[in-house]
């Protein structure tokens, strides 16, 4: 029988390349586990790749905000009740209204679409390689090139003046820091909606060739709000992840120089090198949330209906029963099938857009900075153990 062992959620990393060695243990031994949350919550934490796939797929488990239990405590203050999602913010939301809002979008994502973006992506890169030459021999990768580039091609998308990235970037990060109160963050979180909703008034006035304007002129009788929701989930999601990844994943291959050699040696290797990135350092660190809308059999045991499922996806994507020596890095691996961008209904809208941007900026970083480096030994390197998005900080790197 599994799932007989309480515990609360693992968090400490003994290094920045792998997640707690304690899901690993618990994956082991028994993949759904009863999980304590810090509101006293009794429920569950899954971590093999298989039941968390399956839960993902699963629409007897809900993605509503408000049913959801929280692994993570914030701040020093009590856990608190999470409110149901704004209006757009369908990533908090099941069908109908999950299915509606997203309908909407699903044509600005597509494949297609995202590739004729390739070209102007590959400028945005060029031009931050550029900028972060002209510093010097030396730079913070972070500032200089892994945060401005999504931040601007997301910016663009949307029709968001990048010279107002400051007011999003800021309440973005400390919006996501597990230290903010929960009343700090929500505070954040609402001057981005101030700030998305002044923008999409103004559209309505003066629309653009982008998002947020084709949101205004849809037809589909969405009012401010609604549009405002969607858009700070965009704006979030479009910088934040990418660039940790950009960020993140420049540390991996600078810390794998075989690896680093091999992609080198044979630029195609790209695509591949991002699936494997993506596998590897999976920067959802504390996973998704479920909760069961009934009573659900999971690997052997009953999830009551009312019991919210934390889903790790950094467990899931190092199972070796899915991946074969999932502990090693390595950009040879065909890593399909990894669940860093979910599953199911709720798989992430803007996964080929993250795929693009990664492509485009490992293989330009590498090309055009062939002697980079890093600045600090590796446990120098701040990384974002405190955040709720895991990445790094800063990165201190150095070329000749």
């Amino acid at each position: 029988m599994t799932g007989t062992i309480s515990t609360t959620l693992p968090m400490t990393r003994d290094n920045p390349f792998d997640p707690p060695a304690e899901l690993g243990a618990l994956r082991g031994e028994t993949p759904i586990t009863r999980l304590r949350f810090p509101d006293g919550h009794l429920g569950w934490l899954v971590t093999s790749h298989e039941l968390v796939r399956e839960v993902m797929g699963d629409r007897r488990f809900s993605a509503r905000s408000e049913l959801h239990h929280s692994p993570m405590k914030r701040g020093d203050g009590p856990p608190a009740q999470r409110p149901p999602a704004s209006p757009g913010m369908f990533i908090g939301m099941d069908a109908p209204d999950h299915t509606k809002y997203r309908k909407l979008l699903t044509g600005q994502f597509t494949v297609r679409r995202m590739n004729l973006l390739s070209e102007r992506i590959e400028e945005i890169v060029l031009a931050q390689l550029r900028e972060m030459r002209e510093q010097g021999t030396s730079a913070d990768l972070v500032t200089a090139f892994a945060l401005p580039v999504p931040s601007l091609v997301i910016c663009e998308l949307l029709g968001v003046p990048y010279d107002e990235r400051h007011v999003f970037q800021e309440d973005t990060a400390k919006a996501l820091k597990l230290e903010t109160s929960v009343d700090e963050a929500m505070a954040a979180f609402e001057r981005i909606k101030d700030f998305i909703r002044d923008l999409v008034r103004r559209k309505r006035v003066e629309p653009g060739d982008d998002m947020l304007s084709g949101l205004v002129a849809s037809g589909a009788d969405l009012d401010d709000e609604e549009i405002t929701g969607m858009g700070v989930l965009l704006l979030i999601a479009g910088h934040e992840t990418t660039a940790n990844m950009l960020g993140l994943g420049t540390l991996t291959l600078l810390s794998n120089p075989e690896q680093l050699v091999a992609l080198r040696a044979d630029p195609s290797l790209v695509d591949n090198t991002v699936e494997e990135l993506l596998r590897y350092q999976t920067i959802v660190q504390f996973g998704t949330l479920r909760t069961a809308l009934e009573d659900v059999e999971v690997g052997g045991v009953t999830v009551k209906a009312g019991e919210s499922v934390s889903l790790s996806l950094p467990a899931a994507n190092r199972d070796p029963e899915k991946f074969e020596r999932p502990e090693e890095f390595d950009v040879r691996r065909p890593a399909a099938g990894h669940l860093s961008f979910g599953h199911g209904v709720h798989q992430c809208l803007g996964q080929q857009l993250a795929r693009i941007e990664m492509r485009i900026g490992y293989a330009a970083l590498f090309r055009e900075f062939p002697t980079l480096r890093l600045g600090v030994p590796v446990d120098e390197v701040p990384l974002r153990t405190d955040m709720g998005i895991y990445g790094v900080h800063a990165l201190p790197v150095e070329w000749s």
